[in-house]
Order: C-alpha cells, then sequence, then structure tokens
C-alpha cells in the first residue's frame, strides 16, 4: 500500500461518523447493510450517510454491489487489512521485540491460556 493510500484511508476514518459505519460494515462482514439499514443502525441522516459513505468508498475502505433495486455497502477487507500491514509492517523492528502486537490479540491469547483479564 502506497503512502498516500495510507493517508487516505486515515483521512476517512477521521471521522467518528464514518468510523462508526466502517467499523459497523466490519462486524456485519461481506454481506453488508444498505444505505437504509445503516441509517437506522447509526442514526444519521440519509444525505449525511451518503456522503459518509462516498468518501469511506473514494479512500478503497468500503465496496458497493447491486442486487436488483438494493445497493449493499461492505467493508473491503483487504483494503482493511493493507491498511493494518503498512501500519504494523517492521514494528519494533530497531527495537529487536515484539512489543507492538495489537493488545486485542495479547487480550485474546492470554485469555486462552486462562490468565489475564
Amino acid at each position: 500500500m502506497k503512502s498516500e493510500d495510507v493517508v487516505s484511508a486515515l483521512g476517512a476514518l477521521a471521522n467518528e461518523s464514518r468510523l462508526a459505519v466502517f467499523r459497523l460494515l466490519v462486524r456485519r462482514g461481506l454481506p453488508g447493510f444498505t444505505p437504509g439499514e445503516l441509517t437506522e443502525r447509526i442514526d444519521i441522516p440519509a444525505p449525511t450517510l451518503s456522503f459518509h459513505l462516498k468518501e469511506l468508498q473514494r479512500a478503497g475502505l468500503i465496496a458497493s454491489r447491486r442486487e436488483g433495486r438494493f445497493l449493499y455497502y461492505s467493508a473491503n477487507f483487504t483494503a482493511m487489512q493493507e491498511l493494518i500491514g503498512f501500519l504494523t509492517e517492521k514494528c519494533c523492528s530497531l527495537a529487536g521485540d515484539n512489543t507492538c502486537t495489537p493488545a486485542a490479540a495479547k487480550r485474546r491469547r492470554t485469555n486462552s491460556m486462562g490468565t489475564g483479564t
């Protein structure tokens, strides 16, 4: 992923409403949601949601597909993984340790061993 793509993606996510939409689409997975379903779940007016969806799509973080007369939006998991990979690439490579393992992964690993919270 090129740094200008990373800047675009991070810029798109640097808005509370867009971040909420993106997180909801990530949780939903590939089936995605229609704009009407998103409006109901996030309580954003339709014109505002449309603007946020366009910004997320422009950044490559979401994709849309048409099924009959319905339009569905879903997270672009490849782009999300590339963004995470870019941010964590060579993480702590100068320190010689692995201290930048994502916190959620550390918690899951600790909990699966029967320790931690």
